[in-house]
């Protein structure tokens, strides 16, 4: 850290000592998992370091988990176990390992995911679910394994099967994207964009212009399936399926039969998380059936840079669509 970003965490780490409501200094004890310096980062780089608007966008992500008992949330179980497993196969989304660096490789499956088995507050659940289990389960392993703060992780994105008829489900995607923005600022170290179609080249170029420095500076769009690159920042078990042979995208199976597609409830990954947000609920509940039913948990509203992002995106997929009319 250099001295102005020193003094930036100093100032925002003292009016965080400030707040003397109990429930939201639980809730930034289970954001920062002991690591406060990285947490008090992130939200500043987040803001470009007006300690101000940080010390307001912490407070707000604080008030909107005590609001939506996001702390609770791992103990919430989606049953039963087929809507879950649909959700699974439709919100394509897991680790598929970690990187040389020991960083959490999340590989997530945009152009086949179809968000159609479940209503949008079971998808906003289960993607709040992973990322609070990230953040409380996997990144502290990590951090104690590799010795050192584990605070980020890295992004494939498999484009693979892309279509306009995912126009459809930009407002899922947009709720998402803004939980994220806004609750899990500087989660993500580099996003790797792979098995790209025509369809989102044309939109990317729209698209570029409108992100912030930082964020486009984290974007690497990869040739092909981006194996080669990949194999640059890990090792061949923790590249996703669809990156590990040219043509592949998001198969389901590998050629030689075993189940490594990180995207299924049968994966460790998923298997685990399971398990994990169960024994959560059996703890939390003692004999208390589990109860069926999604939780509702209120969606920011995107700030003006996402908006506007969202509505060119909409946009340019209007005009392909009408193109190919």
């Amino acid at each position: 850290m250099g001295t102005a970003s020193e003094e930036a965490v100093k100032q925002l780490r003292i009016l965080m000592e400030d707040v003397d409501d109990e429930s939201l200094r639980e809730s930034y004890r289970n954001i920062h998992q002991g690591y406060p310096t990285e947490t008090l980062l992130r939200f500043l780089k987040a803001r470009d370091y007006n300690v101000h608007k940080s010390h307001q966008m912490l407070l707000d992500c604080l008030q909107w988990r005590t609001q939506n008992e996001i702390d609770n949330i791992l103990n919430k179980p989606i049953v039963p176990v087929e809507l879950y497993r649909g959700i699974r196969d439709s919100q394509l989304v897991g680790l598929s390992g970690y990187s040389k660096e020991g960083l959490p490789v999340i590989a997530i499956g945009v152009g086949l995911s179809t968000y159609d088995k479940a209503s949008v507050h079971y998808y906003i659940q289960s993607h709040i679910q992973m990322n609070e289990y990230r953040d409380r389960v996997v990144l502290p392993s990590a951090t104690k394994k590799q010795g050192r703060p584990i605070c980020t992780c890295l992004k494939v994105l498999d484009m693979s099967g892309l279509k306009l008829s995912a126009l459809s489900q930009i407002k899922l995607m947009t709720a998402i994207t803004t939980i994220d923005d806004l609750n899990y600022p500087e989660k993500t170290e580099t996003y790797y964009i792979v098995n790209v179609p025509y369809i989102f080249s044309a939109c990317w170029k729209t698209i570029k212009p409108l992100l912030q420095e930082r964020t486009k500076k984290k974007i690497q769009v990869l040739k092909g399936c981006g194996k080669d690159e990949l194999l640059k920042v890990m090792d061949y078990e923790s590249l996703p399926h669809f990156c590990r042979r040219e043509g592949s995208g998001s198969g389901r199976h590998i050629s030689n039969g075993t189940t490594d597609n990180c995207f299924s409830l049968d994966h460790s990954f998923h298997k685990e998380l399971y398990d994990y947000v169960h024994q959560q609920a059996l703890v939390k509940g003692s004999s208390a059936p589990i109860r069926h039913g999604s939780v509702h948990v209120r969606f920011p509203e995107p700030d003006t840079e996402g908006t506007k992002i969202f509505d060119t995106l909409e946009s340019e997929f209007q005009k392909l669509g009408n193109d190919k009319a």
